[in-house]
């Protein structure tokens, strides 16, 4: 029997549940668990509370993505497919996660994505399977019928930024001769449109907002833990009985009763595992950690969106940027945020765009695009005097697989993460044809009489220029999936249909690393519907 809980630590809580990383997934779980006042959930986050104004204004996510607040802010290996370039991984840290410093568009995806993970045999993963959970979250302000849901504890509304350049691109899509879509997530959404965000009130309403930060404090049952990071998850023999944690200068353990619930997102719950003993068993020995369980499929099967952007400068004042004649514009925008909570500083960014085809022949659109209201380069990391406007183009079903690895057993080292970005010919192909299909809508009139200059692809004309300007500039649109696959009698599979970790008893993962394969389109609703899901079978268990 192996036991890994003999080393430092002390007991400082026993819970039922005991929810790692309170992201999409772990904030849905753990809200949704504690919901019964029988069962107990302790919720552990390395980051803060995540409720300031920082988090709750939308305009305000450029001051975290570009950079370490409220971000893990993670780099990649060195991406062959990219000449060797070190990509950007922003990750949220602290309540919410992900879903406190992303762009907050609602899309789940299409349902043959999910139809598909039935097919491999993650039997109760099909569309219609995962829908009742989509609704069951959901409190949308403009959409109902068979695919929305009202009264969920997750806001989706129409952006209240009231820009009129979302209509400039609806004109252009209608130039273009593209489908114009007012829903993403009903029968199809196939077509360009304004998408909606997770917002409420002209707020952002994250995952903590939505299942965690009305109960603190009102339900005895459910325990929040911030600037807790696990460092390791604890075993008794092969049941995981816990998980250590440092919390400050203190190292301690937290008991679980009934689960752990691993849900630190695509990156650090593979790399979670790792630490704790389990994975590849060699690989494991090499850094000097005992093995629990071998598992080689741990950190394996990464996928993320790979992602190109088109970028100009433009005089129009209704773009963002960094120019003295914007100033006036940013205190009129401060004033009727505070008044109104409307006007710019509700801005998402990315407020329009939508999936498309790039051939006729496919069955469904393999590409998304995100048009955003700024010029944005290096992920807002490079800056330029001036205003403008981006589009990006991002390919939705990628064949590329990459990976998670440890660069060492120190739990605060950051993993080695490679997405393995257009390492499969296919990709680098599908991606000149989305560069094309995007191209046509950036060269439409109502587009063109916004642009002053071209900041990017000026001097991009044949197909070969094309693959030298995706080479040098893409990076990832922030979707990693895939680490810790769903599956059945697959090599790589690291957990069951059901959540629980293949070989280990009491362990489930609840985020986006069990996709099987990444879904096409934004990844926080359905990361959410994981966790609600998760919580819906752990519960069925219970009874």
């Amino acid at each position: 029997m192996t036991d890994n809980n003999k080393e430092g630590g002390s007991v400082t809580h026993t819970s039922d549940f005991v929810v790692v990383g309170a992201g999409s997934g772990g904030c849905a779980v753990a809200g949704r668990l504690s919901e019964d006042a029988a069962t107990s959930v302790a919720l552990l986050d390395a980051g803060g509370r995540n409720d300031n104004w920082v988090v709750t204004t939308p305009g305000a996510l450029v001051l975290m993505v570009a950079g370490t607040i409220n971000n893990w802010a993670f780099n990649t290996v060195p991406q062959k497919g990219l000449n060797g370039r070190v990509g950007y991984q922003p990750r949220g840290k602290g309540l919410g996660g992900s879903s406190a410093i992303n762009a907050m568009v609602y899309i789940r995806g299409h349902r043959a994505d999910y139809d598909h993970w039935a097919s491999l045999g993650n039997t109760g993963w099909a569309y219609a399977d995962v829908l009742p959970y989509f609704k069951r979250s959901e409190d949308n302000a403009d959409f109902d019928g068979e695919y929305h849901g009202k009264g969920g504890p997750l806001a989706v509304n129409k952006l209240r930024s009231g820009n009129p350049i979302q209509q400039t691109f609806l004109q252009a899509a209608q130039e273009g001769q593209f489908r114009i879509r007012d829903d993403f997530n009903g029968e199809d959404h196939e077509g360009l449109g304004i998408y909606q965000v997770t917002q409420k009130n002209g707020e952002r309403w994250s995952a903590a907002r939505a299942y965690v930060h009305p109960h603190m404090g009102k339900r005895a049952n459910l325990r929040v833990e911030t600037n807790a990071l696990a460092t390791r998850i604890l075993f008794e023999g092969k049941r995981a009985v816990g998980v250590e944690y440092r919390q400050g200068k203190e190292l301690k353990h937290i008991r679980a009763r009934r689960e752990v619930l691993l849900a630190a997102g695509a990156f650090q719950s593979p790399q979670l595992l790792m630490l704790s003993g389990v994975g590849d068993a060699d690989t494991l020995g090499k850094r000097g950690l005992a093995s629990v369980h071998h598992l080689p499929g741990i950190g394996q099967n990464l996928q993320d969106h790979p992602d190109f952007i088109f970028g100009y400068m433009s005089d129009n004042p209704n773009f963002a940027g960094i120019s003295l004649k914007g100033m006036p514009r940013l205190l009129r925008a401060i004033l009727q945020y505070r008044r109104e909570r409307r006007g710019p500083l509700t801005s998402n960014f990315a407020e329009c765009g939508g999936f498309l085809k790039t051939r006729p022949d496919l069955d469904i659109p393999d590409i998304q695009l995100h048009f955003g209201m700024a010029m944005v380069d290096d992920h807002g990391r490079k800056r330029h005097g001036g205003t403008g406007f981006s589009c990006h183009v991002c390919l939705l079903r990628p064949k590329s697989r990459g990976s998670v690895a440890l660069a060492s057993a120190d739990p605060e080292q950051a993993p080695l993460i490679d997405p393995n970005f257009l390492s499969e010919e296919a990709d680098l192909e599908a991606m000149v044809a989305g560069y094309k299909t995007t191209r046509r809508l950036m060269e439409t009139p109502s587009l063109r009489a916004l642009q002053q200059k071209d900041m990017f692809t000026a001097d991009v004309h044949t197909d070969d220029d094309i693959r030298n300007i995706l080479r040098e500039r893409v990076d990832t649109v922030y979707h990693p999936v895939g680490t810790c696959k769903m599956g059945t009698g697959d090599p790589l599979a690291v957990v069951d249909p059901k959540l629980r970790v293949h070989g280990l008893e009491a362990l489930r993962v609840v985020d986006a690393s069990i996709m099987p394969t990444l879904i096409g389109g934004n990844t926080n609703a359905p990361t959410i519907m994981i966790g609600e899901k998760a919580a819906d079978m752990i519960k069925g268990e219970m009874r």
